[in-house]
């Protein structure tokens, strides 16, 4: 043990975290050998005897060994200090009307289809209805570890092009939303919000939570004077709990922006986010005239679009990484 290890217990903490992250890897990578052995020597004894009803059987496990191997590479590759932490997942719709408020929508469902995938809690904070359908935008926290690290891949203007199930005319139509994910931020980060720096207003909900929301002025909307910077929380009963969701949305963006001023990133990272518009996209879903979801920025691309909006989004994920890394040295 190193002499005087927990006189920064803050330090220990995060040297101690590390070091339970790096085992869990060894742990999970041990794991995935042994189960890689056991159908190897399986699949040998079975192909001797010629039962096909086993062999499928093998050919399935293979195929759930080869997802949890991709998902295992793709987290090895998250080495920032906030990769580990819960996600902030912000959607708006842009250009498209009808069709963006529709489109914000089908993002949900696939980012709550992979949450679920990965026993991830999702958790609603904000939520403006769409006036005809779906959503004109959303905030939600995304709960398990590395949520950040993996849905940092998803910042940016996400593009659709299908035929619009709201043209009577059965025309193509092209919609986009962007998509802004920052990291939770830890408790024990010490953030000043001082009084005359912010100020909070109260509202009616507009969101579903019942006759006790809608008849009370529960909702919270805080305003950061100094960078315009603007929170909400509404889907809390409570106008206290919903202060404090959203005094820990605003915490988490004055500390992701103080982050990216120290980096000089601060500028690239919303540039490469761009207007919510064609020719900033950085990935793009086609419905029509035939079925491909390609990244931009990777060159990624799969026709697969069903189980992309399923939520099976870990490769789109793991190709980000990789190109981050790279582009990174």
């Amino acid at each position: 043990m190193i002499p005087n290890f927990w006189n920064d217990q803050n330090m220990a903490k995060q040297i101690m975290s590390e070091l339970d992250g790096l085992k869990k890897i060894n742990k999970v990578w041990n794991n995935l050998n042994l189960q890689i052995k056991e159908l190897i020597d399986l699949k040998e004894i079975v192909e001797n005897e010629n039962d096909e009803s086993t062999l499928k059987e093998i050919e399935n496990a293979s195929f759930e060994l080869e997802r949890a191997l991709i998902a295992f590479e793709t987290k090895i590759k998250l080495n920032d200090h906030h990769d580990k932490s819960n996600a902030i997942v912000s959607i708006h719709a842009g250009a498209g009307g009808t069709e963006s408020c529709d489109w914000v929508q089908m993002l949900v469902r696939m980012y709550s289809r992979w949450s679920e995938d990965k026993n991830f809690e999702v958790e609603v904070v904000d939520s403006l209805d769409g006036e005809e359908t779906g959503l004109k935008s959303i905030t939600m926290i995304v709960k398990g570890e590395h949520a950040y690290g993996f849905l940092q891949s998803e910042i940016g203007v996400h593009r659709l092009v299908r035929i619009s199930p709201f043209d009577s005319n059965k025309r193509r139509h092209t919609s986009f939303c962007s998509v802004d994910v920052i990291p939770e931020v830890e408790d024990n980060i010490n953030i000043v919000i001082e009084d005359k720096d912010i100020r909070i207003d109260t509202y009616r909900s507009s969101g579903a939570g019942g006759q006790h929301v809608n008849k009370t002025d529960s909702a919270v909307r805080i305003i950061h004077l100094t960078t315009g910077i603007v929170v909400q929380s509404q889907n809390e009963r409570s106008q206290i709990k919903n202060r404090a969701i959203a005094m820990k949305l605003l915490k988490a963006k004055l500390y992701e922006l103080e982050q990216k001023r120290q980096r000089a990133y601060y500028d690239k990272h919303y540039d490469e986010k761009g207007a919510i518009e064609w020719g900033n996209q950085v990935r793009s879903y086609i419905f029509m005239p035939y079925q491909l979801v390609k990244d931009h920025r990777t060159g990624y691309e799969t026709s697969q679009v069903s189980l992309i909006m399923d939520g099976r989004i870990d490769n789109f994920i793991d190709a980000y990484l990789s190109w981050k890394l790279k582009k990174n040295g």
